[in-house]
């Protein structure tokens, strides 16, 4: 069974190594002849899925002693693949400076730096965003403590207003205030996104 899994790896290994190559020289073409290589390394990927699942096979027959080494083999192999596949999918929408120029002329420069602007404020805005979910997390955690002091004293909430009463309020209202910041960064990610894509759209 072994020897079939070898021989599994190593048309894996010349499959992967071609599929490297063309994913390579896929943002260098344009037009029917990068659709062609897209094609045919698709076609590839799934020549190098099914090997996946024939060593898949191939390894539940094993011996439990030998399983675990040909089981750590066969995860790295899956891991290339995952790798491959966010490559290709990232070729696909890629075009090499030279391409690039050549179909969007004078306008390339001025729109990928507009992108490049818009990944910058999505990136400092998703940043924001989860600084302010963290504080959330950490003001509700303090507003729950802030209760249980009150229920501790013998108090419900929104009674005459001890220290601790006063405290919970505040907090209470700070995490108001940082939800409601939370989705006004979200619907301003969320408009970024779309200008990206528009601008991606109508460069290519």
């Amino acid at each position: 069974m072994s020897s079939d899994f070898e021989t599994y790896e190593q048309d894996f290994g010349t499959i992967t190594a071609e599929v490297t190559n063309k994913i390579g020289k896929i943002p260098k073409l344009s037009g029917e002849e990068k659709t062609q290589l897209v094609l045919n390394v698709d076609k590839q990927l799934e020549e190098v899925r099914e090997l996946l699942e024939q060593m898949d096979l191939e390894v539940r027959e094993i011996p439990i002693q030998s399983r675990a080494m040909y089981n750590s083999r066969l995860k790295s192999y899956k891991q290339e693949v995952e790798k491959l596949e966010k490559d290709f999918k990232r070729s696909r929408i890629a075009y090499s400076d030279e391409v690039r120029n050549e179909l969007l002329g004078d306008d390339a420069i001025s729109s990928e730096s507009q992108l490049i602007k818009l990944r910058e404020e999505r990136a400092h805005l998703l940043d924001n965003t989860e600084r302010l979910e963290r504080s959330s997390r950490r003001l509700e955690a303090g507003y729950q403590i802030a209760v249980e002091t009150v229920e501790r004293n013998g108090r419900q909430p929104g009674e005459e207003f001890s220290h601790p009463d006063r405290h919970a309020e505040k907090v209470r209202s700070r995490i108001i205030q940082n939800r409601i910041l939370v989705f006004v960064l979200g619907g301003i990610i969320l408009l970024t996104i779309i200008l990206a894509i528009y601008l991606n759209l109508r460069s290519h």
